[in-house]
């Protein structure tokens, strides 16, 4: 992965034809517990004309001295810095779960630099009390017994149950990329998921393009979450993967990139 400060990311470029009719900048976002890799399969839209960037938020690598962040904020000013090095002044920003909580906090930070949304399988709203007990909760597991706990408890979570019954090679996938992160990387993320703030008063305030993304069997952020965010952003639309859980970009690609490229190709 190459470097700018303190990011690494992936990143694709338009080639050939589509180099010639470039459409923008694509940034997509990871959930947690997992790293930039979730999106390999998305790196496709470059051949759409996108120029595809997908940063590893700060903390992850296990071989960077960087330090893990304790908020979305900080998460969110890593993006930005990470796009004025860029010297991209507008991009589509997308992100799923967590990675949506950083586009929430960008929208709340620097909205100059959104052109148009895309949120995945994520909610505005903030933790409930309850929430913050099972995070603190898993704060303890993951200092006691590693980032192998955190796989064994996320993944059927993370998952629907068409992918758990169906896709052994997907929960390996998925297992592989939580168990390549950081352990200081999973806990700084941790806390910044505790810390972070309520957008629910954000949403009235998107007027740009807007699509939401959610697998029909999430059970973190179900279906309802995304429908209320729906009616709430003028003017965005919603799109249900079937078959998916709380991670369709893997769990059903095809679905999800198509999702995406009608997305791209007629609100952008």
């Amino acid at each position: 992965m190459p470097a700018v400060g303190r990011l690494r990311y992936l990143e694709a470029l338009p080639t050939g034809a589509a180099a010639a009719r470039p459409r923008g900048v694509l940034v997509l976002l990871h959930a947690f517990p997992l790293n930039a890799r979730m999106w390999e399969d998305q790196l496709v839209m470059a051949d759409r004309g996108w120029r595809v960037l997908v940063p590893q938020f700060r903390g992850f690598d296990t071989i960077s001295a960087e330090p893990a962040v304790s908020s979305m904020d900080d998460y969110a000013g890593d993006i930005i810095d990470l796009l004025d090095a860029l010297h991209i002044k507008q991009a589509v920003i997308g992100g799923l779960s967590m990675g949506g909580y950083v586009a929430f906090a960008m929208l709340r930070l620097a909205a100059r630099y959104i052109q148009a949304l895309i949120l995945a399988d994520t909610k505005p709203q903030a933790d409930t009390p309850d929430a913050v007990a099972a995070r603190r909760h898993m704060l303890e597991t993951l200092e006691a017994k590693g980032a192998s706990a955190i796989a064994d408890e996320m993944l059927p979570k993370l998952l629907g149950e068409t992918t758990l019954a169906a896709r052994p090679l997907i929960v390996d996938q998925v297992r592989s990329l939580v168990l390549a992160n950081a352990s200081d990387g999973i806990a700084g993320a941790i806390r910044a998921l505790i810390s972070r703030q309520d957008s629910v008063p954000l949403l009235a305030s998107v007027h740009v393009p807007t699509l939401i993304i959610v697998g029909d069997e999430d059970r973190v952020t179900p279906r309802p979450l995304s429908e209320e965010m729906q009616q709430t952003i003028a003017g965005s639309e919603l799109v249900v993967i079937d078959g998916a859980g709380h991670l369709p970009n893997l769990e059903q690609p095809a679905a999800f990139n198509l999702a995406l490229a009608r997305f791209l190709d007629h609100r952008v």
